[in-house]
């Protein structure tokens, strides 16, 4: 069995899979009135995509959802492991302080 992506897409697929429970509806019904294809759309629900913006807006509202709600707590913590990350904090910080520093 293939693997999630991420643990942010393994949840974001399982948000959306219990929403769409609760219309008793097939994931063709969902994928038809998003637009999208049934195959990429079970791939989301199984977490093995990574949806654009659009596509997570689009299936929110055919779940009658605020696309925020599929999305709540997702963070860093739950995205593929990367080698080193840095915030936009940490790297103005970094700039400044290389700025400031004297040339040799």
């Amino acid at each position: 069995m293939p693997h999630h992506l991420s643990e942010a897409a393994r949840i974001l697929g399982e948000r959306i899979r219990e929403q769409r429970l609760t219309f008793a509806i097939s994931q063709d019904d969902v994928a038809n009135l998003a637009g999208m294809n049934v195959s990429n759309y079970g791939k989301i629900e199984r977490g093995l995509s990574n949806p654009t913006f659009h596509t997570v807006v689009r299936i929110a509202a055919v779940l009658g959802v605020d696309p925020g709600s599929l999305l709540t707590g997702l963070d860093e913590s739950t995205l593929p492991r990367t080698a080193e990350t840095f915030t936009a904090r940490d790297f103005v910080r970094e700039r400044t302080k290389r700025r400031t520093a004297p040339h040799r």
